[in-house]
């Protein structure tokens, strides 16, 4: 009599509790609803288990270094493939494999004409980077500082991107000759537009707000140039250096193939491997020439972290 009198109190005053039983109820199976019972314990035992597991990180050692030596085994694994099991002996110059490739192109006769001619490669690739780059600079400097500049001049730079530069050999070869000049200008053309486009996006894209207090403080358009859209289009315009680096060793290498006067490039190697079907050659040559576009890249990559790394994170801004 005394517990069903307590309980009914509990009851009336909304005081009741997830564990107590009403009278004349039996207790059932738990259904995990209480603070002690086992389901919750499970529950904070399977919780807790989960944020214990260790989770792969993204920047560790690990995936930055492990991951890209899993594709390149992987890489070589479908390579010694090929050249063993998919083609036959007689075909199996059409892709020799890997340690041939070290052996016979690498460790041969040729390299040092193959260090030679990516040596001058990369003088023409550098050379043609170094001029689109002065002129792109200006030209987007220019194109920023007016709009009808801008609506005048972008045009003109989206054409250039759009010849194709086989069309242009012909006329190139008319103008300049079938020499280093005429390589350094194909370099110019493909690494013109991602020096123009980034840089004008960079100067462009100041704090409205920062413009607005150099106005109030009637700074001259040289003085806004110099001290706020200059160093705010530093990243953009390394990026875009950074892209047409490569695109100036492409260019080189393209350059090679159609302008074959005087010393022969990496491409003139190439051509001429592939002519002879000497393929252990022909593949060190390549993977040269490649090796060359990486180096550039990210030796350029290095540079943009020295010089805006300390203040820009690119990471931070995605």
């Amino acid at each position: 009599m005394d517990n069903t009198t307590t309980a009914t109190q509990a009851l009336r005053a909304g005081r009741a509790t997830p564990g107590s039983i009403a009278p004349g109820e039996e207790p059932g199976p738990h259904d995990g609803s209480g603070s002690g019972g086992p389901g919750s314990q499970s529950a904070t035992t399977t919780t807790t288990a989960r944020r214990s597991r260790p989770r792969l990180s993204a920047d560790g050692p690990l995936v930055r270094i492990g991951g890209p030596l899993v594709v390149l085994a992987m890489v070589l694994g479908v390579w010694y493939f090929i050249s063993y099991v998919v083609l036959e002996p007689s075909r199996r110059f059409l892709m020799p494999a890997p340690h041939v490739v070290i052996t016979e192109g690498f460790m041969g006769d040729n390299l040092p004409a193959m260090l030679d001619a990516l040596e001058r490669t990369t003088v023409v690739a550098l050379t043609g980077l170094a001029i689109a780059f002065v002129i792109g600079v200006v030209w987007a400097i220019l194109m920023s500082q007016e709009t009808w500049a801008e609506r005048s001049l972008f045009p003109y730079a989206v054409v250039l991107q759009c010849i194709p530069i086989l069309a242009l050999v012909p006329l190139i070869g008319f103008w300049f000759g079938f020499g280093f000049t005429a390589r350094v200008f194909v370099c110019v053309l493909i690494a013109l537009f991602p020096i123009v486009s980034n840089t004008l996006f960079g100067l462009k894209s100041v704090d409205p707000g920062l413009r607005r207090l150099f106005r109030l403080h009637h700074a001259g358009r040289l003085t806004v140039l110099r001290k706020l859209e200059a160093p705010a289009a530093l990243p953009a315009l390394f990026e875009g250096l950074r892209v047409a680096a490569g695109l100036s060793v492409v260019g080189a290498i393209v350059g090679d193939f159609f302008f074959k006067q005087g010393d022969p490039g990496i491409g003139i190697l190439i051509d001429t491997y592939r002519a002879r079907l000497q393929s252990p050659e022909l593949f060190a040559s390549i993977l040269l020439a490649s090796l060359l576009g990486v180096a550039v890249f990210l030796a350029f990559g290095l540079l943009s972290r020295k010089v805006v790394g300390r203040w820009y994170n690119a990471e931070d801004q995605r």
